[in-house]
C-alpha cells in the first residue's frame, strides 16, 4: 500500500485534491470512478527527506537481475516492478520503486521514469534501458546490465578489500602517535622541567607539537574544516577537476592502476550499450560519462569525430596510450568478424585481472614500506621521550 496525493472532478466538472491509501493509480481510478469521480492526475507522496537510507551498489544489482529474470520469464514491465517493490527490504529503495511504476502507469517511458533516480541507477543502466526499450531488446538489455554492474562492484570491493589493511594500519598509527601527543608526553614534559634537563632536537619537536596540538586544538580544527570546505569548493571547478582526472592517469606508482581502471569502466560500457544496437557515437558519450574522467571524455569526443569521418574504431583506439595493446587487437579481429561488443568484453575480463594483479603487486611494495614508516615514526616517538632521561643518569656517573 501506498499514499498518494491526487486531483478528481466531479460531474459538474468541479476539481478538488485529497489523499488516498491504496497500492497503485489504477485502482485509485477505478475506486474514484465508484464514486462517481474522474481521475485528473495523481502522484505518489514524496518520502520526507531526512527519513532516506542510502541505497546500496548490490540492492541494484540484485534488482536488475530479478527485473530481467522476470521481463525474460514474460511478465509485464508494470507486474515486475509490483512485485520488486514489494519485496524490497530498504524502505526507500521500495518508495523509488514504486515511483517508477506509477510514472510508467501514467505513460511515461522507462527512461523517463528511471531517468528521476540517476543517482540511484546510473548513466549506464539509463542508457541501456532506453536502448533495449527502443530496439526491443529490453530483456538483453536487462540482463546485460545485471552483469555489468555485478562485475562494477565485484571490482570495487576487490580494490577496497585490497587496500583496506594499509588503511587501517595508517588509522592505528594515527591514533598511537595522537594519544602519545596528547597524554604521554605533556606527563614527560613536565617532568624534564622539574628536572631542568636541556631537550635535545626531537624531544623539543615532540614537546612542541604536543602543546600545540593540545593548547591550539581549536585552531587545527577551524584550519581543517576550512581546507575540507576549500577542496570540495575546487573539486567541483571544471578546470581543476580537469587538471586533478589528468594527474591522476600520470601520477606516481599509481597511474598504471587508474589507468586500468579507467578504460574498464570506459570500454565495458561502450561495448555493452553496442551489444543492444546503441550506436557507436551515442555509445561513446554514455561511456565518456561512465568513465567520470575529463581526459577519457576529451578522448570519447575526438573518437566521435573520427568515426563520422569513416575510420575504424580499433585504428582511432590506436592514436591513444591510454588503451592497451591487447584492447585494440581485440577491437580489430571484432571488427573483422562482425564481433565488436563481444571481442571488447572479453579484452575488459582480461584487463580486470590485470587490475587485480596490479592491486596485489602494489600492495606488496606498500606494505614493507608502510612498516618500515610505522617503525621510524614509533622509534623517533620513543628516542624523543627517553633520550632526556638517559642524558640525565648520564649526568650522575
Amino acid at each position: 500500500m501506498a499514499v498518494y496525493e491526487y486531483t478528481a472532478k466531479d460531474e459538474t466538472g468541479n476539481e478538488f485534491s485529497g489523499t488516498y491509501d491504496i497500492d497503485n493509480v489504477a485502482v485509485l481510478r477505478e475506486e474514484l470512478a465508484k464514486m462517481g469521480y474522474a481521475l485528473v492526475k495523481a502522484r505518489r507522496e514524496k518520502r520526507p527527506a531526512g527519513k532516506r537510507k542510502r541505497i546500496k551498489q548490490p540492492e541494484v544489482v540484485a534488482f536488475a537481475y530479478k527485473f530481467a529474470g522476470m521481463y525474460s520469464a514474460g511478465l509485464s514491465i508494470l507486474r515486475c516492478l509490483e512485485t520488486l517493490e514489494e519485496q524490497a527490504e530498504n524502505q526507500t529503495f521500495k518508495y523509488v520503486i514504486g515511483d517508477i511504476r506509477q510514472n510508467i502507469e501514467s505513460g511515461s517511458s522507462l527512461e523517463k521514469a528511471f531517468g528521476k533516480y540517476r543517482d540511484v541507477f546510473s548513466d549506464f543502466f539509463l542508457g541501456m534501458l532506453e536502448a533495449g526499450e527502443s530496439g526491443g531488446k529490453l530483456a538483453t538489455a536487462l540482463e546485460l546490465s545485471a552483469e555489468y554492474l555485478e562485475k562494477q562492484t565485484y571490482l570495487k570491493r576487490k580494490v577496497k578489500s585490497a587496500f583496506a589493511y594499509p588503511v587501517v594500519v595508517s588509522i592505528i598509527c594515527f591514533v598511537v602517535v595522537g594519544t602519545l601527543l596528547i597524554f604521554v608526553v605533556p606527563v614527560f614534559s613536565k617532568l624534564y622541567k622539574q628536572l631542568r634537563v636541556p631537550l635535545p632536537g626531537p624531544t623539543q619537536v615532540l614537546v612542541d607539537l604536543s602543546s600545540l596540538i593540545t593548547n591550539g586544538w581549536w585552531a587545527i580544527l577551524i584550519a581543517v574544516v576550512t581546507a575540507a570546505v576549500v577542496l570540495q569548493r575546487l573539486s567541483r571547478n571544471p578546470r581543476i577537476r580537469a587538471r586533478w582526472d589528468a594527474f591522476k592517469l600520470n601520477m606516481p606508482v599509481f597511474a598504471k592502476l587508474n589507468r586500468m581502471i579507467v578504460v574498464s569502466h570506459f570500454m565495458r560500457t561502450f561495448a555493452m550499450l553496442t551489444s543492444v544496437g546503441v550506436s557507436l557515437i551515442k555509445a561513446l558519450d554514455v561511456a565518456s560519462i561512465v568513465a567520470h574522467n575529463h581526459k577519457v571524455t576529451e578522448i570519447a569526443k575526438e573518437l566521435q569525430e573520427t568515426i563520422e569521418a569513416g575510420n575504424p574504431i580499433a585504428e582511432s583506439l590506436k592514436d591513444y596510450d591510454i588503451f592497451p595493446p591487447m584492447i585494440t587487437q581485440l577491437a580489430a579481429s571484432g571488427e573483422e568478424v562482425g564481433m565488436l561488443p563481444e571481442m571488447l568484453n572479453k579484452g575488459v575480463d582480461f584487463l580486470d585481472k590485470d587490475i587485480e594483479r596490479t592491486v596485489n603487486a602494489l600492495l606488496v611494495k606498500l606494505e614493507p614500506a608502510l612498516t618500515l614508516i610505522m617503525g621510524a615514526i614509533v622509534g623517533f616517538l620513543l628516542v624523543g621521550v627517553y633520550l632526556p632521561m638517559y642524558d640525565y643518569m648520564g649526568h650522575f656517573k
